[in-house]
């Protein structure tokens, strides 16, 4: 799962730390496998390397945003302009229960559907307020 050069993360974090090399200054970042893994691709199918990647989305970022947070940020828009119909069709997109079984969640989801309807009878009102919440019921 994890490539050359990547930092396993400690504790309960998910999170890869590698350096880059951005604007010509070295710096760290800590993004998700998956992250890593899509900017590999897009550095592949772009022929380039991910610090020229990660320099564009230096420049091109909000100041008071962070590198990380603009790398996600671009991660999802260069995949979103390249979703289309057809694509989403042969995914199985459009159907919400499609959804619920690709996340393997059927009886999991229908639980939080049975917690959210009971705090809805209680009078909650926001059934997510009146649910033990996702971690909770995902617990059970």
């Amino acid at each position: 799962m994890y490539g050359e050069g990547d930092k396993r993360p400690e504790g309960n974090s998910t999170l890869v730390s590698r350096n880059i090399t951005v604007v010509g200054r070295r710096t760290s970042v800590r993004l998700e496998p998956e992250m890593w893994t899509a900017l590999r691709e897009i550095a592949r199918r772009e022929n380039c390397k991910i610090h020229d990647i990660c320099s564009l989305i230096q420049m091109r970022k909000k100041p008071d945003t962070s590198l990380t947070a603009a790398i996600r940020v671009f991660l999802m828009l260069y995949y979103r302009a390249a979703a289309t119909e057809d694509g989403h069709t042969r995914a199985g997109h459009g159907s919400f229960q499609n959804m619920i079984r690709r996340a393997r969640m059927g009886e999991d989801y229908a639980r939080i559907q049975e917690a959210q309807a009971q705090a809805r009878k209680n009078g909650a009102e926001d059934a997510d307020e009146g649910t033990m919440g996702l971690a909770s019921v995902m617990a059970q």
